[in-house]
Formats: C-alpha cells, sequence, structure tokens
C-alpha cells in the first residue's frame, strides 16, 4: 500500500511481563512535518521512540519509513534507510574532534567505511558535508576542539549537525532540551525549526518543555499510559479536556 507519510506506525505495541508499556498506537507524520511528543512522565515515550528506532523489537503492529516495512529491521539498517535518532543523554565520540565526529556520519551516508583511523581530511567530499552541518547548528569555531570538551548545549547541537550530516530523512529527538540552561534553549529551538523549514527533514520530538512545544510543532501528540489520547494541532491539544485531565488537572 502506497503512503504519503514519512514514518508511519500501525497498532504498534510493546509488551514486558505482561505490562503494556505501549499500547496499540497508530500514527503518521508527513513529510516536512515536526510533531511534538508529550505525555507524563511514564507514558510510553521514549518507548515509543524504542520501538520506531529498533532499539526495542514490537511485540505488535508494523512501522514504515515512507512505504518500506522496517518492523523487523536493525537500528543500522533503519539508520541507513534515513532514520536518526538523538538520546536523552548526549552520545558522541567525546575524544574525537568535533569534526571528525560528523565527517564519521557524513562518510557513512556517502558510502565510505567509516573508519575512525582515515585521516579526516582525506575524504574531502565527507568533510565539505561535515563543514555544511556545523555551520547549519553554528559549531564551525570549535570544529577542532574534542567533543567532550564541549558545554551539553554544544553537545546538543554536535549531535543535531551529526543527524544532518547523515542525511537521515526522519530525525527523532529525544527531549533535546533536558539539562539546557535557559538562555541556550531558544538557539537549539531556532536550529531544530531549521531541520523542517530549511532542510525538510521530518521530525519527531520528545519535549517536556510545553513553550518549546508550542512553539515548534505542527501537530502534537499526546501519550498516556501507553496508549495514543490524541494527535492534532496544538491549540486543539491544549483544549482537549483528555489531554487535561492527563496532566492532572494543570493547565498545559
Amino acid at each position: 500500500m502506497t503512503s504519503n507519510a514519512a514514518i508511519r506506525v500501525s497498532d504498534l505495541s510493546l509488551a514486558i511481563g505482561g505490562a503494556k508499556i505501549v499500547d496499540g498506537v497508530t500514527l503518521e507524520v508527513k513529510p516536512g512535518e515536526l510533531l511534538g511528543v508529550i505525555g507524563p512522565n511514564g507514558a510510553g515515550k521514549t518507548s515509543l521512540f524504542n520501538l520506531i528506532s529498533g532499539l526495542r523489537p514490537a511485540t505488535r503492529g508494523n512501522i514504515y519509513l515512507g512505504d518500506d516495512d522496517i518492523t523487523n529491521e536493525s537500528p543500522a539498517s533503519r539508520a541507513s534507510k534515513g532514520l536518526g535518532r538523538t538520546f536523552q543523554t548526549s552520545s558522541v565520540f567525546t575524544l574525537l574532534p568535533v569534526l571528525e565526529n560528523v565527517r564519521l556520519a557524513a562518510e557513512a551516508a556517502m558510502g565510505g567505511s567509516m573508519k575512525i583511523t582515515r585521516r579526516a581530511y582525506s575524504f574531502k567530499p565527507a568533510i565539505a558535508k561535515a563543514e555544511e552541518a556545523l555551520n547549519a547548528v553554528g559549531l564551525s569555531d570549535k570544529r577542532f576542539t574534542p567533543a567532550g570538551a564541549l558545554s551539553h548545549g554544544d553537545k546538543r547541537r554536535l549531535e543535531i549537525a551529526i543527524v544532518l550530516a547523515s542525511d537521515a530523512k526522519v530525525v527523532m529527538l529525544d527531549e533535546p532540551m533536558a539539562g539546557m540552561s535557559v538562555e541556550n534553549v531558544p538557539v537549539l529551538t531556532e536550529i531544530i525549526r531549521s531541520l523542517s523549514r530549511d532542510y525538510g527533514r521530518t521530525v519527531l520530538m520528545v519535549e517536556h518543555h510545553m513553550h518549546v512545544v508550542l512553539g515548534l510543532a505542527d501537530r502534537i501528540a499526546v501519550m498516556h499510559q501507553g496508549e495514543l489520547l490524541i494527535c492534532a494541532d496544538p491549540q486543539t491539544v491544549i483544549s482537549d479536556p483528555t489531554v487535561q485531565s492527563a496532566y492532572l488537572g494543570e493547565s498545559l
């Protein structure tokens, strides 16, 4: 069946020891759309991301990247087909320079070997792509800095640069603002906005900062106790009484 969705899940479920962690989620995200995923702690948001990215096998249901059923494929296979993800905790090669971190992703996307032992400047097309990604996130001046020496906010930028250089068509951001200082939130917000606005990437973002989600998302999906309560435009979501109840009656 042909679909115009960039990423689609159908009846996606995860049960562990009889407990329903994700329960029957069906969702479509359009190409270039920015979807915010919210919900109380333990709602199943990160578990949903783990299923889509392949870190957890689904108990039931299917996952499609475009028209390609990737339900039973490995995380590496999904990544090679254009599914990129960042995590709540920064995951970069801390001892390698910033540029080399991004160069490895670019080279892998271009069919290279992704060998750390390769001299960084021996594969010029990958370097050019890495430089472009670093410029997009404002890290060009730190290209030769060891990734481990970056501030927390700059590590978040680096992760997004890596995803950009990997040519991921669908980008999954798991709590990108976690641990960010207040002054860095607007900068990262604009970088995330540019992923869909300027680069045409489809973005799924789990985030607890509601002002960030409301300012960025085309639609918002609300998870609660493993189920998808609603997926709609921001105003419809924050006005929904069921959503208000899921947040213990607090106004969003």
